[in-house]
This record gives structure tokens, C-alpha cells and sequence, in this order.
């Protein structure tokens, strides 16, 4: 392996980012960093299961103590919130169709809302993924989505994911579907595997997206033969030496290390840093702008939730702001 100057901006970034994080917990004003790029424009958080998405799919969706525990169910919620990925969406949909359940779901009801939200000017889709409209005959790329989820259903996927052994048979099952790429596939059997129905280990399987290989292509000149899967694995385990080798403390999820998931969305994000911190280095994409500023959210970061089998203890809202800003460090 041949790192670039970009490789140690990489590990530099994954801890500013996480500190950030956690900054935000103890203070809901600002400024939680003095890196004028991180400060202008929008990346995730280290930890995918950090950012506000997941939280949303986490709490409301999967654990909700009001919505039904069974897998059909769960599974059902899951792939309906992120074939939008959007909070806006689902809760729109909630409003005129009550709580979102398989036993009760009515698709057309649900495509003629989803029509109205189009025909007022809303955005159904987040941006964060390229969403094909997968081939079932409909006008609206929606109801194509949403034909795609009743096959699933109908299938009987949510019985056949929980009988298969590993992380790489759920995306093996999913991947067949039309519509789903090898990315799309990956995450989503990263967001099924939060829910309870499945326990399998994330740091068994990873998918590299196109913008982690960009990002690998800027951190390394040469990958030893090594494929974008097999860089991210030996990027993970060795993660605890390069912080050290660099100087850095880098603060955990509350004692969880970066999975390969984790690491192959940092090789993403240090694509779109390194376009503004070295634009003089190239990738694959050619991209040389980041479209996404930062805008700051009105409400304070809520108490995190990770799926319980995590095992992660969480301070409470009583542990105190020197505390945790002593845990993770000042400003770099």
C-alpha cells in the first residue's frame, strides 16, 4: 500500500468528525470545530449509525415500543422508509394514513399520498443515493418502489432473510431484486441488520460504493492488488495503529470501533474533503465541487439509540458538559 497525503487527512477526519458528534451533545449552539471545511459544508458522521437517518429508522421505525415487534412487520417498515430515506416523507405518509404497518398497509393509498406530496412540490427521495426506478409498468417511479416492496413481501423475504447464516446471504437475497445495485444492496442489509431480527456481526462483509473507491483512489497511489473491499478491511483493523502512529485520540461510539461499514463511508467523505483540502489530487469521479453546505439543525441532538444487542452505554442527559468535552478532547 502506497498512502497519499490524503491517507492521514483521512484518520484526521474521522476524528474531527466524531468529535463534532459529540460536541453536539453538550452544546446545541456552536461552533463545534475550527476546520473551515468541515464547518461550511455537510458530511456524515463517523459512525453510519450516528447520523440523523439511521437514528430516525433506529428509534421511530425498528424499536418504537408502539409499532409491532415482527419481523414481517420490521422488515416491511424498514425497506418503506429507506426506499425514500427520507424523515420528511415518512412522516407526511403517517399523517394522512396513520402508523405504517404491512397488516393494514393499503399500496394504493400510499401511492395516491405520494402522488399528492409530488403535486404540491415536495421531495419524496433524499439525495444520498441514486434511487432506480425499478421495472413494474408504473408511470411514477414511487409506485414502482412500491410494487418492488409488495414482491419482497409477497415473497416471503422477511421469513427467508432470518434463515440465512450471514450478512453477505441478506444482500445475496436482496441484490436479486430489480432496481438494487450491489451498493443499494448493501445498505440495506446494513439497516435490516440493525432491527432485532437479525444479529449478525457487521464486521463480516462490506461492499465498496463509488464514492468510497474515489476516495480510496486519492488516499493511495498503489493498493498492493488489494480490491476497494479488501483495502477497507485492512484499513478497519489496523485503525487503532494509524491513529496512534499520527497522534490522535480518537474517541469511540461509547467503546465501539469503526466497522468496515464506518470505514467505507470515511473513504466517501474524505472524497468530497479532498476536493476542496487537495484539489490538485484526482480520483475516479472528476468531481471537484461539494454541492452541500452545512445547515445547522433548529433542534438539539437527541439521546442516541443503538440496537441493544450493541451492548453500548450511553451517558444520560445528567452527565456533564466537562465531562464529556474531557472524554473527547478540545478543538484540533
Amino acid at each position: 500500500m502506497v498512502p497519499t497525503a490524503v491517507f492521514e487527512n483521512y484518520w484526521r477526519f474521522a476524528a474531527e468528525r466524531q468529535a463534532i458528534y459529540f460536541r453536539r451533545m453538550t452544546d446545541p449552539t456552536g461552533p463545534w470545530t475550527n476546520d473551515p471545511i468541515l464547518a461550511t459544508f455537510r458530511f456524515t458522521n463517523a459512525y453510519r449509525a450516528s447520523d440523523r437517518v439511521s437514528q430516525y429508522l433506529i428509534r421511530e421505525v425498528q424499536y418504537n415500543p408502539d409499532r409491532s415487534s415482527r419481523p414481517s412487520e420490521v422488515f416491511f417498515r424498514t425497506i418503506l422508509f429507506k426506499l425514500f430515506n427520507r424523515i420528511e416523507t415518512w412522516e407526511e405518509l403517517e399523517r394522512h394514513l396513520g402508523p405504517l404497518s404491512w397488516e393494514s398497509a393499503d399500496l394504493d393509498k400510499i401511492a395516491k399520498a405520494l402522488d399528492r406530496m409530488m403535486d404540491r412540490g415536495r421531495t419524496l427521495y433524499s439525495a444520498a443515493y441514486i434511487m432506480p426506478s425499478p421495472a413494474f409498468g408504473h408511470k411514477r417511479k414511487h409506485a414502482n418502489h412500491l410494487a418492488l416492496l409488495a414482491r419482497m413481501m409477497d415473497e416471503r423475504l422477511p421469513d427467508r432473510i432470518r434463515q440465512v447464516p450471514t450478512l453477505q446471504d441478506v444482500y445475496k437475497l436482496l441484490i436479486n431484486y430489480p432496481g438494487i445495485g450491489p451498493f443499494l444492496a448493501f445498505q440495506y442489509a446494513i439497516d435490516l441488520n440493525y432491527a432485532s431480527f437479525l444479529t449478525h456481526d457487521e464486521s463480516e462483509f462490506v461492499v465498496a460504493g463509488p464514492g468510497a473507491a474515489d476516495g480510496i483512489a486519492k488516499c493511495f497511489v498503489g493498493t498492493g492488488g488489494r480490491n476497494a473491499q479488501e483495502v477497507i478491511f485492512w484499513v478497519c483493523e489496523r485503525q487503532e495503529e494509524f491513529f496512534r502512529d499520527i497522534g490522535i485520540k480518537f474517541q469511540t461510539l461509547f467503546g465501539r470501533r469503526l466497522q468496515p461499514i464506518d470505514c467505507q463511508n470515511l473513504f466517501c467523505e474524505i472524497s468530497k474533503y479532498a476536493r476542496v483540502k487537495y484539489p490538485d489530487v484526482r480520483g475516479l469521479s472528476g468531481r471537484t465541487r461539494i454541492k452541500q453546505l452545512y445547515r445547522q439543525a433548529p433542534e438539539p441532538l437527541p439521546r442516541p439509540m443503538f440496537p441493544p444487542r450493541w451492548g453500548l452505554r450511553i451517558p444520560d442527559a445528567r452527565s456533564s458538559t466537562k465531562d464529556l468535552n474531557k472524554r473527547v478532547g478540545l478543538f484540533t
